[in-house]
């Protein structure tokens, strides 16, 4: 095994756990689509290893490839014409672990928002992002992550019913 090998190795190790609970928040809690951001993220972070070690802001790197691999997999040609059908198949009921389904509803809820103002909402509050950090990692102006978190709040609180001076600001 090489020196980058053994280093990716070793990163890999250490952020994977964390790459993958902010990819399920991103996804509005699909699992399944956030281990293939992760695996998506990691893929371009093997190939493009010695910029990332010269990053200067590492984590922000890393960020903004989770989010470009999330748009990428929003592009994809066979995502857009998926056709739904009127029965699902039989899937086993996961039995909810929170008594009052507040996590399942705020899935629920990030899930009609739009990908970039889940992100905004994602690195802004669930990582407590600052404004010019979640510019960063979603690639836009610091107006934008005002705007996109100011609307996917109102857009949230509509959805879950909270009034406007909720816990949510």
């Amino acid at each position: 095994m090489t020196e980058r090998d053994e280093q990716f190795h070793s990163f890999v190790l250490e952020k994977r756990a964390g790459l993958v609970r902010t990819a399920t928040l991103l996804t509005a809690g699909d699992g399944h689509l956030a281990e293939d951001l992760v695996q998506a993220t990691l893929t371009k972070l093997y190939v493009a290893w010695p910029a990332f070690r010269r990053a200067d802001n590492p984590d922000g790197y890393l960020r903004r490839t989770l989010v470009n691999a999330l748009t990428d997999e929003k592009r994809r040609w066979w995502r857009r014409h998926e056709r739904p059908v009127a029965e699902l198949p039989d899937r086993p009921h996961a039995a909810s672990t929170d008594p009052d389904d507040r996590t399942d509803g705020l899935r629920a809820a990030l899930g009609e928002l739009p990908p970039k103002m889940r992100a905004a909402l994602v690195f802004r509050y669930f990582y407590d992002l600052d404004v010019a950090d979640t510019a960063d990692a979603l690639g836009c102006s610091e107006g934008t992550v005002k705007s996109q978190t100011a609307r996917a709040l109102d857009r949230l609180r509509a959805v879950m019913n909270l009034p406007l001076t909720g816990v949510i600001r």
